[in-house]
């Protein structure tokens, strides 16, 4: 009989502005998921405050909007490729027999 390998957690980089969840033991999966929501939201508004600035008061440059904007996006693409991911891993899960 062989015993299976012991399989050790991963440890990855903490993303900026993002909430340390190792840290926390009280943390739950929807915590992390609102904090996720809550970036993203900030980084839309980010972006569009930085738009609004340049083009009605005058303030800032064009290369920051852009920076800003393009920051937006990605972080949305990103969430999106995450949930995609975990609507996958659910419908994949649905579909094993009990």
């Amino acid at each position: 009989m062989t015993i299976p390998p012991v399989i050790h957690p991963i440890a990855l980089p903490a993303l900026p502005g993002a909430p340390d969840i190792a840290s926390s033991s009280a943390s739950t999966f929807a915590d992390a998921l609102g904090a996720a929501v809550c970036q993203v939201e900030t980084e839309q508004s980010s972006a569009s405050n930085a738009v609004s600035d340049l083009l009605i008061g005058g303030k800032g440059d064009v290369h920051n909007v852009a920076l800003a904007s393009q920051r937006a996006s990605l972080s949305l693409e990103l969430f999106q490729q995450v949930r995609n991911k975990f609507v996958s891993a659910y419908q994949e899960i649905m579909k094993m027999p009990m």
